[in-house]
């Protein structure tokens, strides 16, 4: 494990807790009204892909119960060819898989002996 993990998972922790804050008095309805959140929403997921990229494949390999693949492709899937946002899905991620995620990397960023 490289030092660098813990600093990529720790963001990637940070970050789908600033998503997560951010649908806390939310429903879809209001989502789908607030374009400031969508676009919020759109960046805080790209930038956990981004962090999760950047976690070694050593890493990853011993923690291999956290989706590594689908988080770093999940940019790909949100943004289509740079021209639209599927905004459904940043809506799924954020609402049903971010607090799954959160669950996984919790015990890794607070219990050393996890790592």
């Amino acid at each position: 494990m490289q030092h660098d993990d813990l600093v990529y998972v720790g963001q990637m922790y940070d970050l789908g807790r600033k998503i997560e804050s951010r649908l806390l008095q939310l429903d879809r309805a209001g989502f789908d009204a607030d374009e400031d959140v969508r676009l919020a929403l759109t960046h805080l997921i790209q930038t956990l892909g981004e962090a999760a990229r950047r976690v070694s494949q050593a890493f990853r390999s011993v923690h291999r119960d956290i989706p590594w693949s689908e988080i770093i492709g999940m940019r790909h899937k949100i943004v289509h060819d740079y021209l639209s946002v599927n905004f459904d899905l940043v809506w799924d991620v954020s609402r049903h898989e971010i607090p799954r995620l959160l669950l996984q990397l919790h015990p890794l960023v607070t219990n050393p002996e996890s790592r």
